[in-house]
């Protein structure tokens, strides 16, 4: 990674690997608090739905982290008073015990008469509302039973609205397999049961199948899968053949998923591997817009890939194998940085270095026309990077820099890039730094439960902010670009394996520049 820039100019990084939470947001400083970060969500996605009016939602979900309870009281020391508190201890365990079951069977039958209910009026009742100054759907806390029961409802394009923002957020209060299950005794009762309204049945199962599309495909564990399968020959049995059916295609298309994601790591992706020496031509053989076209393939084809639940997760728990197709991703924006300085510096003359420079900036031209922010940002952070800014070079290419680097100025929370990424027409590919920041201030700046008149209640306010952020990024996926591989470009990239070190970049920069040495030309 290289020093630090100045903290106008430089897009908050990408996560390194293994970079702790709290490390990553130093260097994203607190810009995203500000409200218009969450606006800008809100927005945006107004103006998705007007120009994407023909798409229908897709379905979405998210993990949470738990939250800390309070510090048990202080006990006694290990042997004083231990006599004379014994038989007391013992009568009063026994209390605590008998009395922690009792609540455990209330706390469960609790449970299950919520997961039950089926009447508009009885489950509204049950739901903490928001006020009327305040932003976001209608309901602002329930408990999760409620939450569940309210995301079978049928009704208006606000109800189906919290349905998928319930679908997006949902693992923030709940696993897929808890989700799962209740559902399906939601079902099985009230399909046995001859509930008076026969379509809630319907629609909690319709639910469920919805829930089975969207996991990723690192949730398909074994216990979850046997879960599934077990659904599945209930409703074989039940004679729900339609439902059972397209139940088992989505398990299908999961484990297909699964499986390619396990047997074909990383480390066993076929690249050009041909090494330096055996790709066609250089850099300044290519047109600009080509290299840019094909940086752009490439980047849409890993953006794509990813799957929103890894989204939220990392921004909760940055675990790299609960996020494989993120964490791909992310890697490919470093390696393509760390490729750009090396093709720089690895220049003999300075004039050479200075013409692959220029070459570079065009190609950034050439992105910014593609709505490639990706890309656009990934070279910009190279050749604003502390060992090629030290060099010498010539004013008018200082300053093209400087000026193609204010699209990331980090005032009034990235002000100039929300704005440039607002009016992009799709196809577009996001900065995802910029996302994943914005994603880690809502999970650390809001609590995951509030107090309500009907108690500690889950905090839908919160999910509501994440699904604003994360819907719109599913928006970005939904548009594909129609450009053609290139081979020779290709291989000329040599999947960007081919780049130096930081430690290397900064030994020939010093190389070609001592420390202390005026420069030739002022930037």
């Amino acid at each position: 990674m290289s020093s630090p820039l100045s903290p106008s100019k430089t897009p908050p990084p990408l996560p390194e690997k293994k970079r702790h939470i709290h490390q990553y947001l130093q260097f994203c400083s607190t810009s995203s608090t500000d409200p218009s970060a969450v606006s800008f969500y809100q927005k945006y996605k107004v103006r998705q739905r007007d120009q994407d009016s023909a798409h229908q939602l897709d379905h979405l979900t998210t993990g949470s982290a738990p939250s800390v309870g309070p510090f048990p009281a202080p006990a006694l020391p290990p042997k004083k008073k231990q006599q004379d508190t014994q038989s007391d201890s013992e009568d009063s365990s026994v209390d605590h015990q008998q009395g922690s079951e009792f609540s455990q069977r209330n706390g469960e039958e609790d449970e299950e008469d919520e997961l039950l209910l089926a009447d508009p009026n009885e489950i509204r009742h049950r739901i903490t509302l928001k006020s009327e100054e305040e932003e976001g759907p209608e309901v602002k806390a329930a408990s999760p039973e409620i939450l569940l029961v309210q995301a079978t409802q049928p009704g208006s394009s606000e109800q189906n609205q919290y349905q998928e923002a319930f679908l997006c957020t949902y693992r923030g209060f709940a696993t897929p397999s808890d989700v799962i299950s209740k559902l399906q005794r939601r079902y099985r009762i009230l399909r046995e049961g001859g509930a008076a309204d026969p379509t809630a049945a319907r629609n909690s199962i319709q639910l469920l199948v919805r829930v089975v599309a969207g996991l990723s495909s690192v949730e398909l564990e074994p216990d979850l899968l046997l879960l599934l399968s077990d659904l599945v020959f209930c409703l074989l049995i039940g004679g729900e053949l339609g439902m059972a059916r397209l139940l088992h295609a989505n398990i299908l298309s999961k484990m297909e998923e699964r499986w390619k994601l396990i047997g074909s790591p990383q480390s066993l992706r076929p690249l050009a591997a041909k090494g330096v020496a055996a790709r066609p031509g250089t850099l300044l053989d290519f047109r600009s817009q080509d290299l840019a076209e094909q940086l752009t393939l490439l980047d849409s084809d890993l953006f794509c890939k990813i799957q929103l639940p890894e989204v939220l997760l990392w921004s909760k728990e940055q675990n790299e194998e609960r996020s494989p197709h993120l964490t791909e991703f992310t890697q490919h924006f470093n390696n393509v940085s760390f490729w750009v300085r090396s093709v720089v510096i690895l220049q003999d003359k300075a004039q050479d270095r200075e013409k692959h420079l220029l070459k570079f900036l065009k190609v950034m031209k050439h992105l910014r026309k593609l709505n490639n922010f990706n890309s656009y940002l990934s070279i910009l952070s190279a050749l604003d990077s502390a060992p090629l800014r030290r060099l010498d070079w010539q004013r008018s290419t200082a300053e093209s820099l400087e000026d193609m680097s204010s699209l990331i100025d980090s005032s009034s929370s990235f002000r100039a890039y929300r704005a440039a990424l607002a009016e992009a027409e799709p196809p577009c590919i996001p900065y995802l730094g910029l996302i994943l920041q914005d994603l880690t201030f809502v999970h650390l700046g809001n609590p995951d439960t509030l107090t309500t008149s009907l108690g500690s209640k889950v905090n839908f306010s919160k999910c509501w902010q994440q699904f604003n952020i994360l819907d719109t990024l599913r928006g970005f996926q939904r548009e594909r670009y129609s450009l053609a591989r290139d081979d020779d470009i290709m291989s000329f990239f040599n999947d960007f394996s081919d780049h130096l070190a930081e430690e290397a970049l900064w030994e020939l920069s010093l190389r070609i520049r001592p420390r202390n040495a005026p420069r030739a030309n002022q930037r």
